[in-house]
């Protein structure tokens, strides 16, 4: 491996793919995905493989590890925290790829993931994104599709309704993991992209700080005629949230202001003041009942906490 680049044969067609990995304070995982990634590419794929990590001014040495143990792979490193949506953004800018894999740091990928979602690619020129079946730690399966965002599904979700009739989600336990699925959105966790969509659609909006740009993305391709799919032969184990869980209240406010800033976009002011309220209903009660089970319960005091400064900013997203 050398100057990031692994030079392989051509069974991919010599079809570049790059391979994308944000990083803030997760050195250890992003390693742990680096050394996966590494596997693969040396045994598995062929055709040429960059690999490019961002690292969002992580204060754990980050940037020195993947420097040090990983010299094959191309660091850009940031002097603030730009967000995901922007980080990504620095990497696709200056990638070689016709495909482009965005991956989360806190994931290891199979043997034959990436090849798999590569050719499945390549089989289907429609296809502005594939993404992998995602699985937790103990090899469960991990929901990482979704129907599309709507007002709707959402006061659906918030009612607790979707426990007893999936309408915000999909029943994705009992699809056949043998067979590739349409989708209407996926989790950016492993999202394989085709360069000529992203082109065509534009690349992740950056006014999402973090959560929901990938919503956005799957929005604009969908409107865009190009097919999103669920590719389940490629796996890839997702331990989930280990940045934003340093963060833990920050993030929870975060995902509800992406989803105001997703509401706005696409429905205008009105549609995200309907939301605001929506989740203002919801929350208030929670914030209640917080209340009265937080002199027995830890748990309770943190999600008062959460609930409260959720209702304080919501005003103002």
């Amino acid at each position: 491996m050398r100057d990031g680049v692994v030079k392989l044969g051509d069974m991919m067609r010599r079809r570049c793919i790059s391979i994308i990995i944000v990083s803030w304070n997760t050195n250890e995982l992003t390693a742990r995905c680096l050394r996966s990634i590494a596997r693969q590419i040396e045994g598995d794929l062929e055709g040429e493989v960059e690999v490019i990590v961002v690292d969002n001014a992580s204060s754990d040495g980050s940037s020195t590890i993947v420097r040090r143990d990983f010299p094959w792979v191309h660091l850009i490193s940031n002097d603030t925290n730009v967000g995901f949506a922007r980080a990504n953004n620095q990497a696709i800018e200056s990638s070689q790829g016709e495909l482009i894999l965005l991956l989360n740091s806190d994931t290891e990928v199979k043997r034959g993931a990436v090849a798999e979602l590569a050719a499945f690619m390549g089989r289907n020129p429609r296809a502005g994104a594939a993404g992998a079946m995602l699985l937790n730690q103990d090899g469960s399966l991990q929901e990482s599709c979704r129907p599309m965002l709507t007002p709707g599904r959402e006061l659906w979700r918030l009612s607790y309704l979707d426990r007893l009739l999936p309408r915000a989600t999909y029943r994705m336990r009992s699809w056949n993991r043998q067979v590739p699925r349409q989708v209407e959105s996926m989790m950016g966790a492993c999202m394989m992209l085709r360069r000529h969509a992203l082109v065509d659609v534009g690349a992740l909006d950056e006014r999402y700080f973090m959560y929901t740009e990938e919503v956005d993305l799957c929005y604009r391709l969908s409107h865009g005629q190009w097919e999103l799919w669920y590719v389940p032969a490629a796996k890839v184990t997702h331990f989930g949230q280990a940045s934003s869980r340093q963060v833990e209240e920050d993030m929870f406010v975060e995902v509800y202001r992406s989803k105001v800033q997703f509401y706005r976009k696409t429905g205008g002011e009105g549609q995200a003041e309907r939301f605001k309220r929506m989740v203002r209903a919801a929350y208030l009660p929670r914030l209640g009942v917080a209340k009265l089970l937080a002199p027995i319960s830890k748990a309770s005091i943190r999600r008062a906490v959460r609930y409260a400064r959720l209702l304080q900013e919501l005003a103002d997203m």
